[in-house]
């Protein structure tokens, strides 16, 4: 079961930064996707990170802090659809699943994959490879789910004007949040990809960001 634990030490990590710093099936997009309210995900204050994801980015300072401008969503045109679906097929065929602990022997570590990797790896490559090809960073956002057997799990959210669109590993098509079996739990800022937001109403209801429950 992967568990991603939270980065207590995270506020002592922003302060030390410099200022400044606040398989082989074709991937498909239905061509018919219209905007609508439950595409959008809603945020419900700060969270925590995942504390391999503070690691990453002590090793990897320059990736994690604010650049460009702040898109809200990335308009998606045939261009901008053609790279999700390129990129996510890429790299879902060219890294095998591999667990931390078999790889690593420890229970959480995000890094870039060579060859094998875990759902986090994918997410990274897929975020560094897409903003490589001029997508804002402020449009793809490292988001932690729960999946449909309650085990932590993550996805790269691409944020588009016709929705919230997931990049998996677990499966081939592109589809927006709603369309997935997941628990919608935490994400990164898409001011500052050192802050993450929070998914979860403070209610603790669920089922607002339960995709089955939003559609």
């Amino acid at each position: 079961m992967k568990e991603f634990v939270l980065g207590s030490a995270f506020l002592m990590f922003i302060s030390s930064l410099p200022a400044g710093v606040s398989n082989g099936h074709t991937v498909r997009l239905e061509p018919e996707l219209a905007p609508q309210k439950a595409a959008f995900l809603q945020s419900f204050g700060n969270s925590l990170p995942p504390i391999g994801y503070v690691t990453f980015c002590r090793e990897h300072e320059a990736e994690c802090r604010p650049s460009g401008p702040i898109v809200d969503r990335m308009q998606l045109t045939a261009q901008r659809r053609n790279e999700l679906e390129r990129v996510n097929r890429y790299v879902n065929q060219s890294v095998s699943p591999v667990t931390d602990l078999d790889l690593y022997g420890k229970v959480e570590v995000w890094t870039y994959p060579s060859g094998k990797g875990d759902c986090e790896d994918y997410v990274l490559l897929k975020r560094r490879m897409l903003i490589e090809r001029g997508w804002p960073e402020s449009t793809l956002l490292i988001t932690v789910v729960r999946d449909e057997n309650n085990e932590g799990h993550a996805v790269l959210t691409a944020r588009t004007d016709i929705g919230d669109l997931v990049l998996d590993n677990k499966r081939q098509q592109i589809v927006r949040w709603t369309d997935t079996p997941y628990t919608f739990v935490k994400q990164q800022s898409e001011r500052n990809p050192l802050v993450w937001s929070s998914l979860m109403p403070p209610s603790g209801d669920s089922s607002q960001t339960t995709a089955s429950h939003s559609r």
